[in-house]
């Protein structure tokens, strides 16, 4: 009934317009072992620190994370935060384009969290923020570049947390002037006054700002859809989606009865930023024209993978096309990482059980029988088996323009489904040597065409005690000389 396939094969032609308030995530980790002696609160020894890309801006990170491009506009103070967020996009080498209007008035807004990872809790959350409407001369420029930025954009997303960026002027004129372009308007919602954002294609309310906003009842799904039709009417939007938590997705669209779909049954490991994931895929989804009901049930999907992470997260293309199509990816959803994290909570969860890790690394682009020994023996020589993929930008750079012959989800997968593979860490860079340096594995595996000389990370495994193996190869076997064979690529 719904074509997710076609429309994941999409989001790479797509570019989603996002607005609101950005912010720097700052979380600081470590564990609590004593109280102060000064006073009654625990001690935080910090193991390490982790400096993200927050509030709207989180929904541009998704976006260019489900692999869109994304036009970013927002406000920044003169500060150092407003520098660190600067860095931290150019990092995505122009997936996000931001464009920061500076408010020398304010500070950049910066939430630092402390984390005890022991007990997988909040200790305490420290703010720099004011939040209060920009001054006119902000608006004006606010309201001039989104006049510059729309017709470049696909959809736009308007992510309001209520900390001054999304004024009612800036917000009539990105709606009216999308409009006019015809361009989809997904609207994060803040505040009491939802009339504001009269006229956006979807607003998407949790149960308290939906309850709040319509001053109605919102305990049972009949109450919500009632709600939900209120709000439909005051906003004149053509959709309203309401977020449940646990409890789902409610859409309301058109003249269409209300529609309820349930929750992902998943392990629920930190609920920050679950909403930026919902509107980034809702945005990209309008994008490309696709209806409210397939829109809802991508977000749905998306949402439950991004909350079995930890801290302010994304979650890629292969992950939502794992969790929506099952059946065709059943491996890929549990084995198949693109984040770096999601690696080191898997490693540190394995370590906890006193498992030997090992790490080997490929192009892997056709497999074959030489792949497939080195990956048993690999895992024959450790407890769980994490393999490196290089992306298709890092084959291209290693093999030429005429490789990989399979893009990386294909080849993921492919990988995923070998029973000697435990975890698939895609990684961008020509070689794993930054993968390994984070993993710190107890084995390294290579082939035997290789010296332990020329095996990339040796000395980092071997200072930490850890051992490089080489396996044999099977003569004859290799993706160049297949392709040469066949005549897809000549050998040299």
């Amino acid at each position: 009934m719904f074509d997710f396939a076609t429309y994941l094969s999409r989001i790479s032609s797509q570019t989603v317009l996002c607005v609101g308030d950005l912010m720097l995530d700052d979380f600081v980790y470590g564990e609590v072992s004593r109280v102060s002696p000064e006073a009654p609160v625990p001690v935080l020894a910090v193991k390490r620190e982790d400096k993200l890309i927050g509030g709207a801006g989180n929904v541009a990170c998704n976006i260019v994370s489900l692999g869109a491009r994304c036009l970013f506009l927002s406000v920044v103070g003169a500060d150092e935060a407003g520098d660190i967020l600067r860095a931290a996009f150019a990092r995505y080498n122009g997936l996000i384009e931001p464009d920061l209007v500076v408010d020398r008035a304010r500070p950049t807004i910066r939430k630092l969290r402390f984390v005890s990872e022991h007990y997988s809790s909040h200790l305490l959350r420290a703010d720099w923020e004011v939040a209060a409407p920009v001054p006119a001369p902000i608006e004006d420029a606010l309201i001039e570049r989104l006049a510059a930025l729309l017709p470049r954009a696909d959809s736009v997303i308007l992510s309001d947390y209520a900390k001054g960026t999304l004024t009612p002027r800036v917000v009539r004129a990105a709606i009216d002037e999308a409009r006019r372009l015809g361009k989809g308007v997904v609207v994060d919602p803040k505040g009491l006054d939802f009339s504001v954002y009269r006229g956006a294609t979807l607003i998407t309310p949790n149960r308290k700002e939906l309850g709040e906003a319509t001053h109605r009842p919102v305990r049972d799904r009949d109450e919500l859809a009632a709600a939900a039709v209120a709000l439909q009417r005051l906003v004149e939007s053509e959709a309203v989606l309401v977020t449940l938590s646990e409890d789902g997705m409610l859409l309301k669209a058109g003249d269409a009865p209300a529609l309820h779909v349930p929750a992902y049954p998943v392990r629920v490991r930190d609920v920050s930023g679950a909403g930026d994931t919902v509107v980034a895929v809702l945005g990209a989804f309008l994008a490309m024209k696709a209806d409210f009901e397939t829109a809802m049930r991508a977000a749905n999907a998306a949402a439950s993978v991004v909350v079995g992470k930890r801290g302010t997260a994304t979650v890629s293309v292969l992950e939502l096309r794992s969790r929506i199509l099952p059946a065709a990816a059943l491996a890929s959803e549990e084995k198949i990482v693109f984040d770096t994290a999601v690696m080191d909570e898997r490693a540190r969860a394995w370590r906890a059980q006193g498992l030997r890790i090992g790490f080997t690394n490929g192009c892997f682009d056709i497999l074959h029988p030489g792949h497939v020994k080195l990956l048993t023996q690999a895992r024959a020589a450790c407890d769980r088996l994490i393999v490196g993929l290089n992306s298709d930008a890092s084959v291209r750079r290693l093999k030429g323009e005429q490789r990989p012959i399979q893009h990386v989800h294909a080849r993921a997968e492919v990988l995923a489904a070998l029973e000697a593979v435990d975890l698939v860490a895609v990684f961008e860079e020509d070689t794993p040597i930054e993968l390994i340096s984070r993993l710190q594995p107890s084995v390294l595996v290579k082939g035997s065409d290789y010296r332990l000389d020329q095996v990339v990370g040796r000395e980092v495994v071997e200072k930490n005690g850890g051992e490089v193996v080489l396996v044999d190869i099977v003569p004859g076997h290799s993706t160049s000389g297949i392709l040469s064979r066949s005549g897809t690529i000549e050998e040299g």
